[in-house]
């Protein structure tokens, strides 16, 4: 007796149905015995019996498949959006009948869960508003990034408020300096806006109008606080001013770091976790790169400075003064 079939979606399709579908579309046909072991492809709709002969089965073509389940995934998002939309219906009368008796101080501190939604309220409370703050730290090596449409969304919505006479200020790690993600972000934003970039940055923070504040509540981002206390807010707004005031600009005019004495400005930011013993995983971690280029930013730093261990480095870079050099362009 074979073992049962793993359940699974058509999109992780499995090794056996895999195989079977492409004889399909090679040979024109299986037999219907050849798919006890593949279910899956009938019940995906990607092999059909043939009309004259009800003992063989033939593929649906991967573009006709495609679009159907494309289809039926986009029906499935719409009915999600109607549901979304008959729930704010239920609640939004008893919320105000409610009349902030309940919960109202919790009100002021809310959990977020879902990509979707956290990119929904934050575009609400973007819909209006005339300033964005926010941080943005180099976070592809660690975390799942938010799915394309999430991007598209917010692009979108920053024009709006930009086209609105609104200004947005956003501070970058200095690992994302040159992605093309972000290049292409500048060369298509229209109005006042501006970027700078730091070393080390904290977690994700966006600022809207400094009356709400967004903030990961997990490490894979799929919750978020709303914060709308003004004493947290107000603390989130004056960390961003102290850190927009020592990083160095990258849009719309880029300055740009010089190396001192053949030290690079992303090895002196090494150099000074290094002296404080910090590892190579969390050197790497602190300043969004992955640990393979760390380590090669080290190797540079240890030729530059002859160091042949890497408790030499340690003392080299003390002797050397590269850590209490003045940085120009900051």
């Amino acid at each position: 007796m074979s073992p049962p079939h793993p359940e699974h979606g058509v999109e992780d399709l499995c090794a056996v149905g895999t195989e079977l579908y492409t004889r399909a579309l090679r040979e024109g046909y299986v037999l219907g015995d050849d798919a006890r072991d593949a279910p899956c492809l009938l019940d995906f709709g990607l092999l059909h019996p043939a009309v004259t002969d009800p003992g063989r089965l033939e593929p649906v073509a991967p573009a006709v498949a495609l679009h159907r389940l494309l289809r039926i995934a986009e029906e499935r998002v719409a009915d999600e959006r109607r549901r979304e939309a008959r729930l704010a219906e239920t609640f939004e009368p008893l919320m105000r009948i409610d009349g902030g008796r309940t919960g109202a101080d919790d009100s002021m501190i809310g959990v977020l869960s879902g990509t979707g939604l956290i990119s929904r309220v934050i575009g609400q409370a973007m819909a209006d508003s005339s300033e964005l703050l926010s941080i943005q730290p180099n976070t592809s090596d660690r975390h799942t990034e938010p799915p394309p449409f999430v991007h598209v969304e917010a692009f979108d919505r920053d024009q709006a408020l930009l086209d609105r006479g609104g200004r947005i200020r956003t501070l970058y790690q200095h690992t994302l300096r040159h992605a093309p993600s972000i290049q292409a972000r500048y060369e298509r934003l229209r109005g006042d806006v501006e970027a700078r970039s730091l070393d080390e940055v904290t977690e994700r923070l966006i600022i809207v109008d400094r009356t709400v504040a967004f903030v990961p509540a997990n490490k894979d981002r799929t919750l978020a606080l709303e914060v709308r206390h003004p004493a947290l807010v107000s603390f989130f707004v004056t960390a961003f001013d102290r850190l927009w005031r020592l990083a160095t600009p990258m849009h719309p005019q880029a300055v740009h770091q010089p190396s001192l004495n053949g030290v690079t400005p992303r090895q002196r930011a090494i150099a000074a976790l290094l002296v404080e013993g910090h590892t190579d995983a969390v050197i790497a971690d602190r300043l969004g790169m992955n640990i393979r280029t760390a380590r090669v930013h080290i190797a540079k730093l240890a030729t530059t400075l002859g160091s042949e261990s890497r408790a030499q480095l340690g003392y080299l870079i003390g002797q050397s003064g590269i850590l209490g050099q003045e940085e120009t362009g900051e």
